[in-house]
């Protein structure tokens, strides 16, 4: 938050109720992360990865010819363009996917090249203009939170809620559309619209947040959210409520941490955090984690090893008629798997007996047994 003095991360809560211009920022990065959050939950579901990418790369064109028309930098102004071409770039995307071989991923960064390189020409010839008023246009590309006022929040504020009334009444529409477009037809809706229309919102809150995040980071903003989010549930709603929160949570954190440094832009420490947020959601979300899968496998391994010394005792202890007869340790040497750790998780589950060297089966280990058994040879046949 390079135009914003340095404070200590321990009065930012108190400083967010007293001043005005960290108030502002807060406020609207939360909006902005929780908006994007909620659509970019649509995007990731629709394996549509790269559109935000490409709508934030192809607006920049947009904000420059704003600029060159206007010859101002009133942020509506800039951002009105910013949309246009937003808009411009996302139509000719499903154009080039609808009437041409090209696959979606190739269409995008089509898009994404050559609108972004027309937009830094057109930086490039307004920076060399002898007009001063130039100066400024480039904090697109990364963003400047600090540049945030009171309009802005509430244009945020303004769009989201309509975000939320969209999502409510097309709910329904729009979850059939992510999960089978083609049911969705047979139902007689009208799916070009509904894919407009979802479209279009993700067009218009990746523009929102070209002024604090930029152009360049705000497809993460999008995506960051709703990839931590996927992590935990299988729920649509409850992956859209999820990404609004860890996406709000992104800017307030990521503005906090901002404000507490010395030149930390606001935008690109907002999307560390939500990154960070992806991070932990991979590692621990209890269904998909990669900590919760690891130690699943190893219980796994140590119940598959449990099983197998059990099956083997079973045939030891199946040639004789007296299933509780007693048999000594040392013949289990000859399973491989075999350990003293094992063997204790089997009296602790009551399947075995063990009295000294000697152990035997229960009656609940033998059927226990039977069954794993008769799985095996069914396995094996």
């Amino acid at each position: 938050m390079t135009k914003h003095k340095q404070i200590e991360l321990k009065d930012y809560i108190q400083l967010v109720f007293s001043d005005y211009t960290l108030r502002t920022i807060t406020l609207g990065t939360a909006i902005l992360g929780a908006v994007t959050g909620m659509l970019g939950s649509f995007a990731v579901l629709r394996k549509q990865s790269l559109l935000g990418d490409a709508i934030s790369h192809a607006a920049l064109p947009g904000i420059a010819i704003a600029f060159l028309i206007s010859g101002t930098k009133d942020s509506n102004v800039l951002l009105l363009g910013a949309l246009v071409s937003g808009l411009i770039g996302t139509f000719w995307i499903r154009g080039i996917i609808k009437k041409t071989h090209l696959k979606s991923d190739t269409a995008l960064g089509l898009i994404l090249s050559l609108f972004f390189g027309f937009g830094m020409l057109l930086l490039t010839f307004i920076q060399k203009q002898p007009n001063a008023n130039q100066a400024g246009l480039d904090t697109y590309l990364f963003g400047q939170a600090a540049t945030l006022v009171e309009s802005d929040v509430w244009l945020m504020a303004f769009v989201t809620g309509i975000c939320l009334l969209v999502l409510l009444l097309f709910w329904k529409e729009f979850k059939i559309l992510l999960f089978d477009a083609d049911y969705t037809k047979t139902l007689g809706f009208n799916t070009k619209f509904i894919d407009i229309l979802i479209t279009s919102f993700i067009v218009l809150a990746i523009v929102l947040g070209l002024q604090t995040v930029g152009v360049v980071l705000m497809s993460a903003m999008l995506l960051a959210p709703a990839a931590a989010a996927r992590q935990w549930t299988n729920s649509l709603g409850t992956m859209v409520f999820l990404a609004a929160v860890f996406g709000a949570f992104s800017g307030v954190f990521g503005t906090a941490i901002s404000a507490s440094q010395n030149n930390l832009s606001t935008g690109p420490v907002i999307v560390i955090v939500a990154g960070v947020f992806v991070l932990i959601s991979f590692i621990f979300s209890p269904s998909r984690g990669l900590l919760f899968k690891q130690i699943r496998f190893i219980k796994n391994r140590r119940d598959l090893q449990l099983h197998k010394t059990l099956a083997f005792m079973y045939r030891i202890a199946s040639t004789h008629d007296n299933i509780s007869h007693p048999h000594t340790i040392k013949i289990l040497n000859n399973f491989q798997g075999y350990t003293k750790g094992t063997l204790q998780k089997l009296v602790n589950k009551n399947y075995v007996v063990l009295e000294g060297n000697m152990w035997s089966l229960t009656e609940e280990g033998f059927k226990t047994a039977t069954n794993l058994y008769n799985q095996q040879n069914k396995t094996n046949e």
